[in-house]
């Protein structure tokens, strides 16, 4: 989730304006980048247990990153994020530590900035007697034992979760994603990019499921972070049907951003809990009693990042289907979606490919791959033959960028490890399972120390 502070103070005065805001992201294809942000649990390398904001904690880890460079970022006087240029660091309500990186023109770009990211992490946790670990769902803790951070907009969604779903605060304390941010060029790109997108997202979460454990034992799924959002808050999540309209664009996305119920606003540095309140309403002066004054453009920009949808739709595309994973398959997400969206025929073929079964049937699998993973029902086989045929779309699309390292190899190389679960290996969760059942002899706390970055 993002640090506070879009400062666009701008007075709202009608709908295409807000879809004039979201459509400035629109560029040509030749300054297409690539933004991945990927999340990770924090531990004590003696204790296991996740740090707390302070004493010799998140802050303190903060603190130090802060001495190498980069800016804090304060809510109420307590460091709660960092940035540095184009890349920032916040936290997560349980303190899971998020890294949004630059925005990049290549994936060797992307891998670099990870491992930087991760030395830099390393150095600063060493001496708190800290460790990082990025996987899709809390291994072995309740939702109870972990910490809170004092960030003001988690306080008030920390209320507004228990009264819209059971698995709210799960969601925000125990859970880690990747995600990687793409361009689009026109508006009609970005419809085109965000169906193709929305379709396979279940195809992600399948592929990158790495959250096989609650509570220190199995609990029946893959992608246990997956099965959460399917009742964290529905009114802002999932594969709306809206979405897939062939007329649908920058203003019928405003229509339905409208629609999604308030967490806030922020003003002279505190959040005011609008919770539940309408958009709709703010904009039309019907929130004087408030406080919260007039509705800005950077109110709706805060009001965008609180819709969770699969595929996020902002001045680029989002994409939120995957668990959080080792760093090989944090780029591989990253590459997957390149693969797919930056090569017009690779995007042809994919979209052709999609468009073979209803998009119904896509928004039903959202619902059986947390528990099943490639092993789901697909066409009279499983959702494996899918993987197939769209990691090697990926690759074909990667391989037609052209984008080389100093080894001359291609981007495709990142594609490796979905390649190979494609083929039949197994996926990270289930990998997992395996050391669980056999060298691990039933102690999933043993995975903190293999899945450290």
């Amino acid at each position: 989730m993002s640090n506070p502070g879009d400062a666009d103070t701008t007075p709202i005065t009608s709908v295409r304006q807000l879809a004039d805001h979201i459509a400035v992201g629109a560029k040509p294809r030749a300054r297409f980048t690539i933004g991945t942000e990927h999340e990770k649990f924090g531990f004590g390398r003696e204790t296991l247990q996740p740090p707390p904001y302070e004493p010799g904690g998140i802050r303190a880890l903060l603190e130090a990153m802060a001495r190498e460079g980069w800016e804090p970022i304060l809510d109420r006087g307590n460091p709660i994020g960092l940035t540095r240029g184009a890349a920032s660091v916040s936290l997560e309500p349980a303190g899971q530590l998020e890294l949004s990186g630059a925005t990049l023109a290549t994936l060797h770009e992307t891998q670099a900035e990870l491992l930087a990211h991760f030395a830099e992490v390393r150095a600063a946790a060493a001496p708190l007697g800290l460790g990082f670990a990025p996987l899709g769902f809390h291994p072995t803790l309740s939702r109870a034992a972990m910490p809170w951070m004092p960030k003001g907009r988690y306080a008030i969604m920390r209320r507004y979760m228990q009264l819209v779903g059971t698995l709210g605060l799960d969601m925000m304390t125990r859970t880690c994603t990747v995600q990687v941010n793409l361009d689009y060029e026109s508006e009609a790109d970005m419809a085109r990019k965000l169906r193709v997108a929305l379709a396979l997202q279940p195809l992600a979460t399948a592929l990158f499921a790495n959250s096989p454990f609650v509570e220190g034992k199995p609990n029946g799924f893959l992608s246990y972070r997956a099965q959460v959002w399917t009742d964290t808050d529905n009114a802002r999540a999932g594969i709306p049907p809206a979405f897939f309209a062939e007329d649908f664009g920058f203003e019928r996305y405003v229509e339905w951003l409208l629609d999604v119920p308030m967490y806030f606003v922020y003003r002279d540095g505190r959040y005011i809990d609008l919770a539940g309140r309408s958009f709709r309403d703010f904009m039309a002066g019907k929130l004087a009693d408030t406080g919260a004054g007039i509705a800005t453009v950077g109110d709706f920009a805060d009001h965008m990042t609180t819709a969770f949808t699969d595929v996020r739709v902002k001045r680029f595309l989002e994409m939120r289907g995957a668990d959080a994973g080792s760093p090989e398959m944090m780029v591989a997400q990253s590459a997957l979606w390149v693969g797919l969206l930056y090569d017009e025929a690779a995007l042809a073929a994919a979209e052709a490919l999609v468009r073979e079964r209803p998009w119904e049937e896509y928004r039903a699998l959202r619902a059986v791959v947390p528990r099943a993973a490639l092993g789901a029902p697909w066409r009279g086989g499983t959702l494996r033959t899918l993987a197939r045929e769209v990691v090697a779309i990926a690759r074909e699309g990667l391989r037609a960028r052209g984008r080389y390292n100093q080894s001359g190899e291609d981007e495709s190389r990142y594609l490796a490890p979905l390649e190979a679960i494609a083929a039949g290996a197994p996926t990270q969760a289930e990998r997992w399972l395996d050391r669980f059942h056999g060298p691990w002899g039933g102690d999933a706390s043993r995975i903190f120390a293999e899945a450290a970055i």
